[in-house]
C-alpha cells in the first residue's frame, strides 16, 4: 500500500508541472481582438516568437526574469510556429518560467494575413514585442527590446 501510494505521488510531482501550464490556443483571424478584449483597460506585453528563432531565447529568459520580479504582470506569448510544434512550444515557455502566461501559436496556412492582421508595418522579423499599456497603446519593438525601455514602461504601467 505505501508503495503504490508513494508512486501515486511520484507521477503527481512529475505531471504537476505540466498541469500549471497554460493551454496553447490557436492563433486565428480575429485572436489579437480577442486577447485585447480579455485585457481591457489592463496593460500587458505581447511577445512574438518562433522556436527557430536565434534571439528569441535571450528575449523569453528576459520576460521570465521580469515576471519573476513583477508577479502581476501579464505576458501573452505568440509563437508563429505552427500547432505541429505545439509540444516544442509548450516545453520552451515553461523552461523560461512563462508556463503559466497564456500562449498561441498561429494557426493559418497564411501566415503573413496573420502578421498583417497584428501589424501592417510588421514583416515577420523575430523577436516582436508589444507593449500595451492601459488604454491599449502600443509601442513595437523588432529585436530584443532594451532593458530601460522596458523598465519605463513598467514604471509607468504596472503597480
Amino acid at each position: 500500500m505505501k508503495r503504490g501510494l508513494a508512486r501515486f505521488f511520484a507521477l503527481f510531482a512529475l505531471l504537476l508541472p505540466a498541469l500549471a501550464q497554460a493551454e496553447l490556443r490557436s492563433f486565428v483571424s480575429g485572436s489579437l481582438e480577442q486577447i485585447q478584449a480579455e485585457r481591457a483597460g489592463k496593460p500587458f506585453i505581447l511577445a512574438l516568437w518562433s522556436a527557430s528563432c536565434t534571439h528569441c531565447p535571450a528575449e523569453l529568459k528576459a520576460l521570465g526574469q521580469l515576471l519573476k520580479r513583477t508577479p502581476g504582470l501579464d505576458v501573452v506569448l505568440v509563437a508563429t510556429d505552427t500547432p505541429a510544434e505545439a509540444a516544442q512550444l509548450t516545453r520552451l515557455a515553461a523552461g523560461y518560467g512563462l508556463g503559466r502566461q497564456a500562449q498561441w501559436v498561429f494557426a493559418d496556412e497564411q501566415p503573413e494575413r496573420l502578421r498583417f492582421q497584428i501589424d501592417r508595418r510588421w514583416y515577420g522579423e523575430l523577436p516582436r514585442t508589444y507593449l500595451y499599456d492601459g488604454q491599449h497603446r502600443r509601442e513595437a519593438y523588432s529585436g530584443l527590446i532594451p532593458a530601460a525601455q522596458l523598465e519605463r514602461w513598467l514604471a509607468a504601467n504596472v503597480k
